[in-house]
């Protein structure tokens, strides 16, 4: 079994969630089977272990990003760098605002969570629109970081995420609603 078809078969549509016309994807039943959650986790740091310039540090966006990039640090060996809603971190921060699907969100990191240069592995668990990994990816920037990709369990491909992304590097282990390469 490919690992999209692990990834396909632990996802749960919910529909009109978080508001009607929205249909969620949920990687909570993916999130609950050890197997599958391992073989995840193993694929995402496959793409990075033995890299000729290893990543320094992987963030993850709140909050079920916090569960995939945590544990994708931990595979890695490197430390993790949550990635929260505005008013949740304590202390010096820097925050960027930016558009959802469904709103509109402001996210920040502590103002010295990475050091000049450190390279840094964003993920998240879906891409959408790709307005939280673009927020994400240049509030990581603005801190310092050389961001060497975004990797993401699903991507939901007609909704332009990975476009807004522009020219960053994006990998998406299972791509709903495309038929390109994943």
């Amino acid at each position: 079994m490919s690992i999209s078809d692990v990834v396909a078969s632990g996802l749960r549509d919910v529909p009109d969630f978080p508001k009607p016309g929205v249909v969620f994807k949920d990687i909570t039943p993916l999130l609950a089977d050890g197997a599958a959650f391992g073989a995840v986790i193993r694929e995402l740091a496959s793409r990075h272990t033995g890299a000729a310039q290893p990543v320094d540090a992987v963030a993850g966006v709140e909050a079920r990003g916090f569960i995939i990039g945590a544990a994708l640090a931990h595979e890695l060996g490197v430390g993790f760098i949550p990635v929260r809603k505005a008013g949740k971190l304590p202390g010096d921060t820097v925050r960027r605002s930016y558009d959802l699907e469904y709103g509109t969100s402001t996210i920040e990191v502590h103002a010295d969570a990475v050091s000049q240069g450190e390279r840094v592995l964003l993920v998240d668990d879906v891409l959408a629109t790709g307005g939280t990994a673009v927020a994400a990816w240049d509030l990581l920037v603005d801190c310092g970081a050389e961001v060497v990709g975004f990797e993401t369990i699903v991507e939901l491909a007609f909704l332009g995420g990975r476009a807004a992304l522009g020219e960053r590097a994006v990998h998406a282990l299972h791509v709903v609603g495309a038929t390109e390469d994943n």
